[in-house]
């Protein structure tokens, strides 16, 4: 460029900057380190600016990367943090701008570290170990507690002094494994295992103290945390302090802030089961007593009530018009007994009078043939004919003479 130009003839800027680009353009890509001092995510963009700093030379380039780049370690990164990108030094003719084309990010040092857990968590929450409906509900009173921890630790001091202060009886099987370094993955999900199968556990406590995030590291590994979602037995997550929350802390089935809290959690006070107790009985008593004297008071009204307080009234009235019917009815009865009578001695008389018995008491027969006509007509009868005479005491034959 410095041997084709001259005041005489100069290189436009146009050119120039072309040039600038085509040389740009040979330059492969690059692992770039710096600052976030900006961070632009527009909703519906396909791209995300950054603009990345060097905080010792104070120097500052353009980022662009498409949203799918970025998205992979959006959940770790924000303003100020530093990271590593994989870009291609891009130049912009137009404007003679250079910038940076990432095709890859990634955080330095300890947030790389989380950036790969966060994508393990994701990873295994998509699987659904995580999800709520997986969770079970502990034991209200458990007869026997299962305890991961390291040997003589104060995490294995908090929960054993607060459990058995707020429930004496309780009991506990210790397996006491290195919670950081090589080994401690390997032992503490053999020792989560043999728990799991001890036919006398109820529930299972894993507690450690508080640490950095690469002492907490065994309890994220993928191991563990597969290892306590096939477990039969509800496991509770005990480690570090509030802020600490290792991947065991998902997929356990409660997670409890430290230790001491894990012991509170799992185990119920008996100063306040007894306190509660008595309220529930003292409550139980009174309501019982409110029933029963609500129920007394309904009685007593009821038996206040002129039909149970006097319940003879409703009988008397009654009573003294039944016996006034009866009476009534008594009367009228003998009177038609009476008038049945004198009709019937009436009535006897005219039969007596109209009787045949009586006109034979008077001497007089009546004579029958043999089929059992009476004779009214002397012309009916032939000599010899056999006949019966009635009279007013018997009977007697006769025969016909001609």
């Amino acid at each position: 460029m410095a041997n084709s130009s001259s005041p005489e003839a100069p290189i436009p800027v146009g050119k120039v900057s072309a040039l600038i680009g085509s040389w740009i353009d040979r330059l492969g890509e690059v692992w770039v380190e710096g600052q976030i001092t900006q961070l632009s995510r527009r909703p519906g963009a396909g791209v995300v600016f950054l603009t990345l700093r060097d905080p010792e030379r104070d120097v500052s380039l353009t980022v662009t990367c498409f949203r799918a780049v970025y998205e992979r370690v959006a959940d770790v990164v924000q303003e100020g943090s530093r990271i590593l990108v994989h870009a291609k030094p891009e130049w912009y003719a137009a404007r003679g701008t250079l910038s940076l084309r990432a095709s890859e990010i990634r955080l330095v040092g300890l947030g790389e570290l989380l950036a790969q857990l966060e994508h393990l968590k994701r990873r295994l929450a998509a699987e659904g170990l995580f999800a709520a409906d997986r969770k079970r509900p502990l034991p209200f009173l458990p007869h026997c507690i299962g305890l991961v921890t390291g040997r003589g630790s104060a995490a294995e001091r908090d929960v054993l002094e607060n459990a058995r202060r707020r429930w004496p009886a309780v009991r506990f099987e210790i397996r006491n494994v290195p919670v950081q370094g090589v080994s401690a993955v390997t032992q503490v999900t053999a020792a989560v295992r043999e728990l799991d199968e001890h036919p006398e556990v109820d529930v299972i406590v894993v507690a450690r103290g508080g640490g950095s995030v690469e002492d907490l590291l065994p309890f994220s590994d993928e191991g563990l945390i597969r290892a306590v979602a096939a477990a039969r037995t509800p496991v509770v997550s005990a480690i570090g302090h509030e802020p600490d929350q290792p991947l065991l802390d998902f997929v356990a089935d409660l997670r409890a802030s430290t230790p001491t809290d894990a012991a509170k959690r799992v185990v119920p006070d008996v100063g306040e089961e007894l306190a509660r107790v008595h309220q529930l009985r003292d409550r139980a008593r009174r309501h019982v007593f409110g029933r029963v004297e609500r129920e007394q008071h309904g009685l007593a009204s009821l038996r206040s009530r002129p039909v149970l307080a006097a319940p003879h009234r409703l009988v008397d009235g009654p009573e003294s018009e039944v016996a006034a019917l009866a009476e009534r009815a008594r009367r009228c009865l003998g009177h038609r007994l009476d008038a049945a009578e004198s009709d019937l001695g009436h009535t006897l008389a005219r039969v007596v009078a109209l009787s045949p018995l009586a006109t034979l008491e008077r001497g007089y027969a009546v004579l029958q043939r043999a089929d059992g006509h009476v004779v009214t007509d002397p012309a009916q009868l032939t000599a010899g004919e056999e006949l019966h005479a009635r009279v007013a005491e018997g009977g007697f034959g006769v025969t016909v003479k001609p």
